[in-house]
């Protein structure tokens, strides 16, 4: 278990330092700063902090889940696809700057997290409220996508 674990904590953090890098000066440059954002966006250091705890507890839910299903083969194919989408977001919204793109990603990504928790609920139990801190910051950082969207 403690293996499974290490993995997917590599993994899901590689995927923050991907994505990390296509933020790059995306947060400090001119064209984010001047974009107007909702009113509840939360300060710069909170997404560290949530993205921390979120892969932290993503991992050791996908290492409890990966020993509980039977058939992998879903289950990676759907955490693949998480992955992609995770790491995308920051290239299509802060690199190339598409708003209207990045917030279909992050729906997308928010779908499948919340299909995950559904589907998979009878295999886990309360280990499916793990990927509970996933899904709540997903829903709010889909609200500030959308916001620029829509207020832009």
């Amino acid at each position: 278990m403690a293996i499974r674990i290490i993995i997917f904590l590599l993994i899901n953090f590689g995927a923050l330092a991907l994505g990390g890098l296509f933020t790059g000066k995306g947060v400090p440059s001119d064209w984010y700063q001047e974009l107007n954002k909702a009113p509840w966006t939360p300060p710069g250091w909170v997404f560290g902090a949530a993205w921390t705890l979120i892969m932290v507890c993503f991992s050791f839910y996908m290492a409890f889940l990966w020993k509980s299903v039977s058939g992998t083969k879903v289950l990676l194919w759907l955490f693949v696809v998480q992955f992609i989408l995770n790491v995308i977001w920051n290239p299509v919204f802060f690199h190339f700057q598409l708003v209207w793109p990045g917030l279909i990603v992050i729906s997308l990504l928010s779908l499948l997290i919340i299909y995950l928790f559904v589907h998979y609920y009878p295999q886990l139990s309360y280990k499916s409220f793990l990927i509970l801190p996933y899904l709540i910051w997903l829903i709010i950082a889909t609200s500030l996508n959308a916001y620029i969207v829509f207020n832009n």
